[in-house]
């Protein structure tokens, strides 16, 4: 843990709401706090170094700060089922699909506690099934010889018969494999008298209680169920071959309501659970056969969750602090920063105008599904690499950046381009943790010299406010949570909303909205790559947790898995917006087309800048090459590309005025796997060579507006160069002050 750790409630606040911080202080000295504006986010002595101003509004403190911890993994918690446990017979069971059988033990169905009390269905260090029943004296149970498999099905039962006075655990494999496996597996233990449960916790799954839950499992559970009574041998067989077996007390069916936390039983007695720390829903079951790839259709077939023991959506920490923001506050970018006894915190926050209003012509676009997406993203490197680790390091320390890396801190999660330690990917992230990467001064990828920062998100980001700033132009800060709430009213009255760096990932409402803006005379610009990318989901009941289901195509850190690749949350078809039929280029021109390391080239004006529709853009602008330099990548082209491509969307009166060229070949660059059919055939048809490059590219829309696209994720890090005096700086200008205009843009004749 890091000895001064925060987060806060929400990542956009307006004037008159109030947002909370939650502050974990194990350096046993007060803490001291206060606000700040964020114009520059990058600590490079390269460029302008972080700027921060003073607030002098100040936080209230609500509790003095003290040492937390986090509660990791998920579970389903029953409560009120003491009677089930009370001394008299039962069975309990459910299908299991283990995907860790690590060296500890994992709870499957247990009312088990810390003080011995209750009864436990579990997996031992090597996978064997366990029976456990204990009274607070003594744990009693069987043991069963034969394992479960990993990623293979299994049926496990508990079974207590209260007058024999006898425990049995068992299993079956359904599917068989190699093995021919097709047995049923028993152990039954003669309890002694003290062995009787007497138990008041609550029935979880995945995990067992001792003060906190404990021994999560990491697999699938589908159909839990239990019956007040102890099964006899053709009832057991009856579950062993996917019956129905009858009067049973509670059956809880994971397919209902999937993108809710509650777990329905549809019991007589309705014992609904809960879900805990968001586990992954509408997941494929024992019996899915392929023929359906939608939950939505075959719910029967998707009837499990898949719990990992690192699962968090939320610290749970308590409020230390909280501002309410006073009417009349700058938008901006804002954040707490907090100190104790030589140890640093802060924590960004955007304060956007109140609603129905704006302060300014220009609205700038915080991604922070993005930020959140990527928050505590752990980098491989950083495990794999000590001379990368320690370059980190140093470099951090030399430019005074921030000195916490999401390689160190397992403890606040991982990013959805992470693996769970059963290595499937997360799909769940969330703001409700310190998210270490959304940090003023934070550095992405170390370098040797100051050329470049190795920045991406936030920090990158603050390159454009920093030169709005330096070149006076008024701004107001907008995040995608509202627009995604409030649509194209949020921004129907900003003469220009741009984006910043990395726009990747967007619901279907914020791209309506930005849709919409485009095509009722909004001037709309795009400065980054790989934008508009992947579709995410929000929980409808915990703001801030946001899925991503990495389904077909795509640059991936990881796969779903055959069958899910829909979203538990809406129901809707995930993966790539390509995909879901809104490639990039629909919305903006381009669309994200190559990847290399983080390096960087410049652009090449291409013949049709001269074209009077576009040759106001590079007024001052000498010469053809552009954006040779720059504080990220040292180039404006780089890292991640986008193209115009008209068979995806590329309006055909859209005009690319530059291109990139030269990126360097030792990157080494890819094309996004969507576009290649083999090895050597591209989906445009044409040479992979050709496809890697970023294409600026300008279009007018009706109503008199115009779209400006760059097409280069490094684009925003060469607007500071020689403090703001350079060609990319002008160009932006002049697309801006031209954007500004009212004077509308007239459609070309065809």
């Amino acid at each position: 843990m890091m000895p001064l750790a925060a987060y806060a409630d929400r990542l956009s606040v307006r004037p008159g709401q109030t947002i909370r911080f939650q502050v974990a202080n194990a350096t046993g000295a007060a803490v001291s706090t206060s606000l700040a504006r964020v114009i520059c986010a990058d600590a490079n002595p390269a460029g302008p170094g972080v700027q921060v101003e003073a607030v002098a509004s100040a936080v209230t403190e609500v509790m003095e700060p003290a040492p937390q911890s986090v509660a990791h993994g998920s579970y389903v918690q029953v409560d009120g089922v003491a009677d089930w446990f009370s001394g008299g017979s039962f069975t309990m069971a459910c299908r299991i699909f283990p995907t860790r059988l690590a060296a500890r033990p994992q709870a499957l169905l247990a009312t088990l506690d810390g003080n011995a009390h209750g009864v436990a269905l579990m997996l031992s260090a090597t996978g064997r099934l366990r029976g456990f029943m204990g009274n607070g004296e003594q744990v009693e149970g069987p043991r069963v010889l034969q394992s479960v498999a990993e990623r293979r099905w299994s049926l496990v039962w508990l079974r207590f018969d209260a007058k024999a006075r006898t425990l049995q655990a068992g299993l079956k494999r359904i599917h068989s494999d190699a093995s021919g496996d097709q047995a049923i597996h028993t152990d039954e233990h003669a309890l002694s008298d003290a062995a009787t449960p007497a138990s008041s916790g609550a029935l979880m799954m995945a995990a067992c209680n001792d003060q906190q839950p404990v021994s999560h499992f990491n697999g699938k559970i589908e159909a839990p169920v239990f019956f007040d009574r102890a099964l006899n041998q053709a009832e057991i067989a009856m579950l062993c071959n996917n019956e129905v077996v009858p009067d049973a007390t509670a059956a809880w069916d994971f397919a209902l309501d999937a993108g809710s936390s509650r777990v329905l039983d549809t019991g007589p007695q309705a014992r609904h659970g809960k879900v805990i720390n968001t586990p992954s829903r509408a997941m494929t079951g024992a019996h899915w056969d392929g023929s359906e790839m939608c939950f939505r259709h075959a719910p029967s077939q998707y009837g499990a969750i898949h719990f990992h023991q690192d699962d968090l959506d939320d610290c749970h920490w308590p409020t230390c602090y909280e501002w309410t923001v006073p009417d009349g506050t700058r938008s901006g970018v804002y954040a707490l920063v907090l100190s104790a006894q030589g140890h640093e915190e802060n924590v960004p926050f955007h304060v956007v105008p109140p609603k129905g209003t704006r302060s300014a012509d220009i609205a700038v676009l915080a991604s922070t599904f993005t930020y959140t997406v990527y928050a505590n993203h752990a980098r491989p490197e950083w495990n794999s690499d000590e001379k990368w680790q320690q370059d980190w390091r140093t470099q951090s320390e030399q430019w005074g950046a921030y000195a916490h890396n999401p390689g160190d801190h397992p403890e606040y999660g991982r990013s959805t381009y992470n693996w769970h330690s059963d290595l499937s990917g997360f799909s769940i992230s969330s703001w409700h943790r310190p998210m270490l990467n959304m940090r003023i001064g934070y550095i992405t990828y170390p370098y040797a010299d100051i050329r470049g920062s190795g920045l991406r998100h936030f920090p990158a980001d603050s390159h454009l406010i920093a030169w709005l700033e330096a070149k006076g132009l008024a701004y107001d800060v907008i995040t995608d949570q509202e627009l995604h709430d409030e649509g194209f009213d949020l921004i129907k009255d900003y003469r220009v909303v741009t984006t910043g760096t990395h726009p990747e990932y967007h619901t279907r409402e914020t791209l309506d909205a930005l849709q919409t803006y485009r095509d009722h005379g909004g001037r709309f610009c795009y400065l980054g790559g790989n934008g508009f990318y992947w579709k995410v989901a929000l929980s409808t009941e915990q703001t801030g947790v946001i899925e991503i289901r990495r389904g077909e195509g795509g640059i991936r850190a990881w796969a779903a898995e055959s069958g899910e690749y829909y979203n538990q949350f809406d129901g809707e078809y995930g993966g790539m917006w390509r995909r879901n039929g809104r490639p990039p280029q629909n919305l903006c021109g381009v669309g994200f087309t190559a990847q290399g390391n983080f390096a960087g080239s410049y652009y090449r004006k291409q013949t049709a800048a001269g074209e009077p529709r576009v040759a106001w853009m590079f007024e001052g602008v000498a010469g053809d090459i552009i954006g040779d330099h720059g504080l990220c990548a040292h180039g404006a082209a780089g890292f991640e590309l986008d193209r115009a491509d008209k068979r995806l969307g590329t309006p055909e009166h859209a005009v690319v005025v530059a291109s990139s060229e030269n990126h360097p070949p030792d990157a080494p660059w890819v094309l996004v796997p969507e576009e290649m059919l083999t090895h050597i055939v591209t989906w445009a048809g044409l040479p992979a060579k050709d496809l890697i490059r970023a294409d600026m590219t300008f279009f007018e829309t009706p109503g008199g507006g115009a779209v400006f696209s760059t097409g280069s994720i490094t684009y925003c890090g060469s607007l500071l160069s020689n403090d703001a005096n350079n060609d990319i700086s002008r160009l932006t200008e002049n697309v801006f002050r031209r954007f500004l205009d009212p004077t509308p843009f007239a459609m070309p004749e065809e």
